[in-house]
């Protein structure tokens, strides 16, 4: 018995090979697996459940449903994807939770999120979440647009996120270790589990354990947890 746990892929037309390699895994991995989790940023981005097509995700749309026939699968999103909504469930089959998800993890409880909400010092990604991820009346407004329009202004968020990047540290993108503490703490759990830093890794605080999700670039990035170990496993793209 064992569970998966994948996060970042940032599936787009652009990237085939990355594309691929997730087919591969759902229709193998995945399938061998009793749960299946995906912890956001499985898009480079999401505009809406309604233009799947337009941005070439129909068919990982349909792997997924294939996949969550044999699995039991769920999907927390990311700041990439945070746009998905029921009909996003409907079409994959995955269900849908809350970011920071407390489960049961063979006996374990252990905090699942994507990640972003413990970087803190990264100031301008916390004013996005505030005012844009994290704001009904801000994601309501943007899905009400016409697709061209979604499509647009997706293009230039990602162009100021590519300059944000490029304007900070590695160190200012990265978990605080206050915000870190205060997760497991508010969460009363010993084991969290998330990606978005891409720094694959696991870490300890005494008794407490972290386990950070790589992304999906030259190399896959799987979390194999079992109730006796956790494994972190990466395989060529």
């Amino acid at each position: 018995m064992h569970t998966l746990f994948v996060s970042d892929l940032h599936l787009t037309p652009e990237r085939p090979n990355t594309i691929k390699a997730f087919f591969e895994f759902l229709s193998s991995e995945a399938q061998a697996a009793d749960k299946l989790y995906i912890l956001g940023d499985l898009f480079e981005y999401w505009i809406g459940d309604d233009a799947a097509q337009l941005i070439g995700a129909e068919p990982v749309l349909s792997a997924m449903k294939q996949a969550s026939s044999k699995t039991d699968c769920y999907f927390i999103a990311g700041n990439r994807d945070f746009l998905v909504r029921e009909s996003f469930s409907e079409h994959t089959g995955f269900s849908i939770l809350n970011d920071e998800t407390v489960i049961d993890l063979y006996g374990e409880p252990t905090l699942l999120l994507h990640g972003d909400s413990l970087c803190i010092d990264d100031i301008a990604h916390q004013q996005f979440r505030q005012t844009m991820m994290c704001n009904k009346a801000f994601c309501d407004d943007f899905l009400s647009l016409s697709i061209p329009e979604r499509i647009e202004k997706a293009k230039a968020a990602r162009m100021e996120s590519q300059t944000h990047k490029q304007s900070v540290s590695m160190e200012i993108m990265d978990v605080t270790e206050r915000a870190v503490i205060d997760a497991f703490t508010n969460s009363n759990v010993k084991r969290m589990i998330h990606g978005h830093t891409h720094r694959q890794n696991i870490h300890h605080y005494g008794d407490l354990e972290r386990i950070v999700l790589g992304d999906w670039g030259e190399t896959s990035s799987v979390l194999k947890v079992s109730e006796s170990e956790s494994n972190l496993i990466n395989r060529d793209i």
